[in-house]
């Protein structure tokens, strides 16, 4: 049974009734350009097809009455006001109806049943499909003027502030910009969004070590801390610089040596890692998936030696993966430590891909690797039922 399908049923069966609507957000992954979005840079994630799917249908009274039916879980709540986080599953959806009330919309109550098929914890972003989902609910539901941007930054900030989780804004701007066939290129400073086409006949395969991501979130802040440090020196030499963002390839070169050499490291990174998010766009653009391809494997190198956010486990995936005819290129993506690999294969490739990391990790490390194979998908959207 799909997701939506669970959804529709669990909600006839709970509720008595059918619902009124289904919406869906899916989940992303992010092909080029990792730790540059807190640096006002460039990414290129897209969204894949597996999705999170609301079922629901309004109520009169200012409640929402919510089912996981994966987790054989419910939570009711009152959306005026909406009550603190619980460190629960709810605090997603509470946390979007908190987001969206704060905005100064009102919400109508509704009875809903929440499935999917994105896996928790595997890099593809099942908390943003989860907030996207049901906001795009509360939107179509309460008829609230709204377009995708805002919306995005919504679910950010519920998760940022609500459910307490500092992220950025890739991967709720991926899920409501999606489009099937397409990666997403998103100005994080100007919040621009433009889909680029991926060539018909390619796979995204991700690889999951099955490491989660202990180190990621101090390692994370002192990454950024870093990046800010990097750009006061270099202000001093690149007058009205306010991220590395602003810093050429060449402007580091004339400059860099005035960067100790562990902010280098990480400045090189960054400052390389937008420059390889456009050629990757251009490449696209051609056709020309050697291109993109190098651009993947540099960027991999690039987060292992300058950025080094990489493991073990990380390196042994995309290694095995850089070793398969007809497999472009494959790098780490999310923050680091642990988490996934992504890869970019003809199809005809995939099988034996998926062969040969499970056999290069389980050799390594005695553990067999998660593999998912994804497609390019369109982004949120209801429809009724």
């Amino acid at each position: 049974m799909t997701p939506k399908d669970r959804a529709v049923h669990h909600f006839r069966a709970h509720f008595g009734k059918s619902p009124a609507l289904v919406a869906r957000a899916p989940g992303r992954v992010n092909l080029i350009g990792e730790h540059t979005d807190y640096n006002e840079g460039f990414v290129l994630p897209v969204a894949v097809d597996r999705a999170a799917w609301v079922a629901a249908s309004p109520r009169p009274d200012p409640v929402a009455h919510i089912v996981a039916a994966d987790m054989g879980k419910e939570a009711i709540f009152s959306l005026n006001p909406v009550p603190p986080r619980e460190g629960n599953w709810a605090d997603y959806p509470r946390g979007v109806a908190w987001a969206l009330g704060g905005r100064g919309f009102v919400l109508s109550g509704m009875d809903a049943v929440l499935a999917s098929d994105v896996p928790i914890g595997a890099g593809l972003s099942s908390s943003a499909a989860v907030e996207v989902a049901f906001a795009w609910t509360w939107r179509t539901l309460s008829g609230l003027s709204l377009e995708r941007t805002e919306l995005a930054l919504l679910c950010q900030r519920a998760e940022n502030e609500y459910v307490g989780v500092r992220c950025g804004v890739m991967d709720q701007m991926a899920s409501v910009w999606g489009r099937e066939g397409h990666a997403i290129l998103i100005d994080c400073r100007t919040l621009e969004v433009e889909h680029v086409p991926v060539p018909p006949g390619i796979a995204i395969v991700v690889a999951d070590t099955l490491v989660r991501r202990e180190l990621a979130a101090s390692e994370y802040n002192r990454r950024r801390r870093e990046c800010e440090e990097a750009v006061r020196i270099l202000a001093q030499h690149l007058p009205g610089i306010r991220a590395l963002r602003d810093v050429t390839p060449e402007d580091l070169e004339r400059f860099g040596r005035y960067l100790p050499p562990l902010l280098l490291k990480r400045a090189r990174h960054v400052v390389h890692s937008n420059a390889r998010v456009l050629t990757v766009v251009r490449a696209f653009r051609a056709g020309d998936l050697e291109t993109v391809g190098a651009a993947m494997r540099q960027s991999h190198i690039s987060l292992r030696d300058d950025y080094e956010v990489s493991s073990p486990e990380l390196d042994t995936l995309a290694e095995a993966a850089w070793e398969v005819p007809g497999c472009y290129g494959a790098r780490l993506t999310g923050a680091g430590f642990g988490g996934c690999i992504v890869a970019l294969a003809d199809k005809d490739a995939v099988d034996e891909l998926e062969r040969h990391l499970k056999r290069a990790y389980e050799a390594r490390f005695g553990r067999t690797p998660t593999v998912l194979v994804c497609q390019p998908s369109g982004g949120a959207q209801a429809e009724a039922v």
